[in-house]
């Protein structure tokens, strides 16, 4: 059975978590226990689809015992693989992991099978209809979190739209825009908010699984989206560093990169999500 978790609380202060969950579903075990059921967060599009896929389709065959538990932040999926709510996550790319390992002192790594899949980051409007045609002065909101600012300011910058200081990597922020011809004013948002405050915006970098939740597709919505070819933002199987190993964890990996995934993912969504294997 699909267990299904969803946040409601994630406060992180002074080092501590305090976490509060609702859940539904039965819950087999501690996602601890190697014997038990292998637990795995996610959000909920596409990953969670994803997983829910591979849950009813191909996993019994396998052997392989997974629940799925859906979180609708960028946090809590990772600091509940840390402390052992879950075992492992399904929602990230490895500039985001990078940072978050550094700046929280865990230890998550990619599990070594390679990446699953890449949602491409697209611009989104209900105002304008291209991207030149965006005012003087235009509010354009982009994710908060470190390396998805970084990689949203890149595709506008890509865009022709700003200039970003040369050098700055995953890192950069509005700081260091370095040309804003259109004097954009950039407004930081939590990712999950972006599709619903589009229609006060002018226009919104959003992610691609939270586009999808919207009815947004990257390929058909957005005013440009990201390219697939050389993309470092592919998304991933994660463990805490040790568990890398667990048959549980290498069943899943290999299910995850087999050719039912990635004709699943090829035929579901029409190329909002693109299989990087």
């Amino acid at each position: 059975m699909r267990n299904t978790a969803k946040i409601t609380t994630a406060v992180l202060a002074a080092g501590a978590l305090t976490l509060g969950l609702t859940a539904c579903g039965s819950d087999k075990g501690s996602a601890g226990d190697k014997d038990g059921p292998l637990v795995v967060a996610a959000t909920p599009t596409p990953q969670g689809e994803i997983l829910d896929f591979v849950q009813k389709n191909l996993a019994k065959k396998a052997g392989l015992d997974l629940e799925v538990r859906e979180f609708t932040d960028y946090v809590t999926p990772n600091t509940a693989v840390q402390q052992g709510e879950v075992f492992a996550n399904y929602f990230q790319h490895k500039p985001y992991l990078d940072d978050f390992n550094k700046k929280n002192g865990t230890d998550i790594v990619p599990v070594p099978s390679g990446t699953v899949h890449l949602e491409p980051l697209g611009v989104y409007s209900k105002s304008v209809k291209k991207l030149g045609d965006l005012k003087d002065g235009a509010t354009v909101a982009i994710p908060n979190d470190t390396t998805n600012e970084a990689r949203a300011l890149k595709l506008l910058a890509d865009n022709g739209v700003i200039e970003l200081k040369k050098g700055v990597g995953y890192a950069a922020t509005p700081k260091d825009v370095a040309k804003n011809p259109k004097n954009l004013k950039f407004k930081e948002l939590e990712a999950a908010q972006l599709p619903r405050s589009l229609g006060d915006l002018d226009a919104a970098v959003i992610n691609g699984n939270y586009a999808l939740e919207a009815d947004l597709s990257p390929a058909k919505n957005a005013l440009v989206a990201e390219k697939a070819k050389g993309n470092p933002y592919g998304n991933f199987l994660a463990v805490k560093k040790g568990d890398e190993k667990d048959p549980r964890v290498k069943k899943l990996a290999k299910l995850l990169t087999s050719p039912e995934v990635k004709k699943f993912i090829d035929d579901k969504y029409d190329g909002a999500v693109v299989a990087a294997f």
